[in-house]
């Protein structure tokens, strides 16, 4: 009896997915938005709670951003990586500054003392890969200019997180300074053995998982994905960075054999993976924090804003790529809710949930729409620079030959 519900509620949930992705095509919005609202309404203290199927939801949420990421891995190579990295320092750390510090500051100012300040600072500083990701990928901005910039700035963030979460999760415990120095030294040499592997030895990745058959190569490389992001999570690294770092370690053909073979899983799970967000917000805790929390959402479009503007000015984009980068930066998601649930569960404040949550909510549905309206917005720019000339500076343009997979 109890398959047979978890067969219903599946069926539901994905029939409506379908459904909402329709109405997004017809209107020719991100589904995203529509997704969370349904989480959001069939989820705990929703309208039609679903709990039958929430392990297999949580899952497929897990499974959604390891595959977006594992994705956006493939469009580009190792070496291509790690340059893009030593040029983004600045950028990477100017975000880090731009966005902690308002969690932090608001933390401090409603006397959660520093270990919520710490938590709340990782809150609204990092972007939304999977948001991000399935953004850039919808509105076809995969071969603009400015997008290796956008990337080169979550790749950062998500190796911050890979030394921040180690170091919150020691605080929360109460095991101080050599605790979090051991957790995050076990990160860093983590992530050093993933990228050292996917920049000398990509091609025994490449041999190992290469194979004639479609339905071979899907089992390999998705099981590959799997257990990379599973065991870097276990050693509380980002289970998204160790995607990431999988999908670098591919290339040529393969690379593009691969992503057409997942593509569609990719899209049913990160499907889910919105939806499972909306499922454990629970709509009547909000209300009570939804001021501060528009507070901290106007000025995190700004801050992100301001990261993407900088990220591909240092470039040499023009002004409107500048403000597609920015827009692709607003959106917040996993990690956001993950670090407010580390911090829930330790008890530190009971109101740092429920304001983390309408955080999150309010750019997670802004994110996508602010990245829609960018290019209108663009337009107007382009327009006005028309009527009045200024120095040129290299045109934020589509990439010539934008390559549907990486050169060997």
């Amino acid at each position: 009896m109890g398959s047979a519900v978890q067969l219903i509620e599946l069926g539901a949930i994905i029939l409506a997915l379908g459904l909402l992705g329709a109405v997004s095509v017809r209107f020719s919005i991100s589904p995203i938005p529509l997704y969370l609202i349904a989480g959001l309404a069939f989820g705990s203290g929703g309208i039609l709670p679903l709990g039958a199927s929430e392990d297999f939801v949580s899952v497929g949420a897990e499974v959604g951003v390891i595959l977006l990421l594992f994705t956006l891995g493939l469009e580009y190579t190792a070496d291509e990586l790690v340059g893009t990295l030593r040029t983004s320092a600045p950028v990477g750390l100017a975000d880090l500054a731009l966005n902690a510090a308002p969690g932090a500051i608001v933390a401090l100012l409603l006397g959660w003392g520093p270990v919520a300040a710490f938590a709340m600072a990782g809150v609204t500083y990092v972007t939304s890969s999977g948001i991000t990701a399935k953004v850039i990928g919808d509105l076809g901005w995969l071969g603009n200019r400015e997008t290796p910039a956008v990337l080169s700035v979550l790749v950062f963030e998500d190796l911050a997180m890979a030394a921040y979460l180690p170091i919150l999760t020691a605080l929360l415990a109460g095991a101080g300074l050599i605790g979090g120095a051991t957790a995050l030294a076990v990160a860093a040499a983590t992530i050093v053995a993933i990228l050292f592997v996917a920049l000398r030895h990509g091609t025994l990745v490449e041999r190992f998982v290469t194979s004639p058959s479609e339905e071979v190569l899907l089992l390999k490389v998705l099981g590959l994905t799997l257990l990379v992001a599973g065991i870097a999570q276990q050693l509380q690294v980002s289970a998204a960075v160790g995607a990431f770092l999988v999908g670098i370690a591919l290339s040529g053909p393969l690379a593009h054999t691969a992503q057409k073979l997942l593509t569609p899983l990719r899209d049913l799970f990160a499907a889910v993976f919105f939806v499972f967000f909306g499922l454990h917000t629970n709509p009547s805790d909000l209300p009570p924090v939804l001021g501060i929390a528009a507070i901290l959402a106007v000025t995190g479009i700004l801050t992100k804003t301001a990261t993407g503007w900088l990220a591909a000015r240092r470039a040499k984009i023009g002004p409107t790529g500048r403000l597609r980068a920015g827009a692709a930066l607003v959106p917040r998601g996993e990690f956001n809710i993950v670090i407010a649930g580390l911090a829930v569960n330790a008890g530190t404040n009971t109101r740092l949930g429920p304001l983390a949550a309408a955080y999150v909510l309010i750019l997670a549905v802004a994110g996508p729409l602010i990245a829609r309206g960018a290019e209108p917005l663009a337009t107007r720019l382009r327009k006005r620079r028309a009527l009045h000339p200024t120095p040129q500076t290299d045109e934020d343009v589509p990439l010539p030959t934008a390559p549907t997979a990486k050169p060997t």
